[in-house]
């Protein structure tokens, strides 16, 4: 049997495991790797983030594409995200990055994988693995970790959230702390020592919202997504909520119909990855506003110089 796939048969804390026991080899694609990944389960911004750092490599001339594990997608194995195509095939995340970045995405369960398709196709640029820092199979040469207030104050699966404790962070190189976290909150005192810490802003951005919308989304905290909008000026008069990563169907729009004739509601609004997860049934909630996510870093030029000049650092000559 294949080594490599016996181990990629494996559970993820399984593997993980192995790699702290040093049993398992993390595997080394030849393009340098940038993990953006958090410590819970799903809602802390690893998206607008990936986002963000894109926007700014792009802005530096930086080539690069993305590995995603693709989650969500009807279909397995390894494929290059077409930027036109459904959530059902890629996953929705992904097409968003595509859509949004214009860059190569690749999906695949093993980013390892993933990444040597990518270098087949686009030679050994820089990698960004997202949702990457439990995925440790694939040796990284700079690892990001997005930590919010609710990661501070949760606790580990099945209790709360967490899918690792805070003290992983040790394995990081720069902590991004999301608005109202703190590094002197007392659960991460000391566990940042010797980290970098970047801090970031997260808001939305609201365009030609009707007066009185109904809102829907199907997010991992979709109160958050409330909050925004409220605080933005918008009071929506009608919810509804689905599961994270929601694909909607025919009866999800005459539901969502219905409770906009029943609200009284002259419109809605939801968030781009609903948008994407909407597919085909986009007009039929006309007019409805896409609220994009906007993530801003505090010293944007510094921390990207910081980890550039890092990753030359840990890169051997060719």
């Amino acid at each position: 049997m294949n080594p490599l796939s016996s181990l990629f048969g494996l559970g993820v804390r399984a593997r993980n495991a192995l790699y702290d026991r040093g049993v398992a080899r993390a595997h080394k694609l030849r393009g340098p790797v940038v993990s953006i990944g958090n410590l819970s389960v799903g809602g802390s911004g690893k998206t607008p983030f990936v986002l963000l750092l894109g926007e700014l490599l792009k802005s530096r001339g930086v080539k690069f594409d993305i590995l995603s594990r693709g989650y969500g997608r009807r279909t397995r194995g390894v494929a290059l995200v077409d930027p036109a195509g459904s959530a059902r095939d890629f996953g929705d995340e992904p097409v968003l990055l595509a859509r949004r970045l214009a860059v190569p995405i690749v999906v695949g369960e093993e980013r390892y994988l993933a990444g040597v398709f990518a270098e087949k196709k686009f030679g050994a640029q820089l990698h960004l693995l997202d949702d990457g820092f439990q995925h440790r199979s694939l040796a990284r040469d700079f690892d990001i970790v997005l930590v919010t207030p609710e990661d501070i104050r949760d606790r580990l699966l099945p209790a709360g959230r967490l899918r690792e404790p805070l003290t992983s962070l040790r394995r990081a190189d720069a902590v991004v702390l999301t608005s109202g976290a703190s590094k002197d909150s007392p659960p991460l005192e000391g566990k940042l020592d010797g980290r970098l810490v970047w801090r970031v802003r997260r808001g939305i951005v609201p365009v030609d919202v009707p007066a009185r919308p109904a809102i829907f989304c199907a997010i991992a905290r979709p109160r958050n997504f409330v909050l925004q909008l409220r605080t933005a000026g918008i009071e929506p008069v009608a919810e509804a909520f689905y599961r994270d990563h929601h694909t909607y169907s025919e009866q999800d729009i005459r539901d969502l119909l219905n409770l906009k004739k029943r609200s009284e509601a002259d419109g809605f609004v939801t968030t781009e990855k609903d948008a994407v997860n909407l597919g085909g049934f986009l007009s039929a909630l006309e007019p409805l506003a896409i609220v994009p996510v906007k993530m801003e870093l505090t010293d944007p030029a510094n921390a990207v110089d910081t980890m550039l000049a890092r990753i030359a650092e840990r890169t051997p000559p060719a």
